[in-house]
């Protein structure tokens, strides 16, 4: 199990466009600069993004805005937009265990509730952090620099 990088892009276009909303024109072919990949797979995440309610995007303009405080949008928010779990269910599970082998029959009774137990625990670990977070290490990070 991985999680593709298409999470990490999210929440770096979440901190590009905060960081230079007043700067420049946040546009895909700017974000797409910033994060060394396509435009195209830019525009596809920021779909993802306003589908899920997290973004608007007023095409031509480069105008991406948040819909929410930024404090208000967790890390599992944007997990949820950008790696939609299959059926709830974060682990997939092997589809024709053997019902003649003990291991197979019963596999499923062994595994379920603790594979459960660690999507939920992961969760909620995304639940703790914001883009707001992002916003005040950026900002610590940029002073350092300076």
């Amino acid at each position: 199990m991985q999680i593709s990088s298409r999470f990490t892009v999210a929440l770096h276009i979440f901190t590009c466009v905060d960081t230079f909303k007043d700067e420049y024109k946040v546009t895909s072919d700017f974000l797409a600069g910033s994060i060394g990949t396509n435009p195209v797979i830019i525009r596809k995440i920021l779909t993802q993004l306003q589908s899920a309610g997290l973004i608007t995007v007023a095409r031509g303009t480069g105008g991406i805005s948040p819909t929410r405080e930024l404090s208000e949008i967790s890390f599992y928010d944007v997990y949820q937009a950008i790696e939609p779990v299959e059926g709830g269910d974060l682990f997939r599970f092997h589809e024709n265990p053997s019902p003649e082998c003990p291991v197979g029959r019963n596999i499923h009774a062994l595994l379920d509730d603790k594979l459960k137990d660690i999507q939920n625990a992961m969760e909620d670990e995304m639940k703790k952090y914001t883009i707001a977070d992002l916003r005040t290490g950026m900002q610590e990070i940029l002073t350092k620099e300076t």
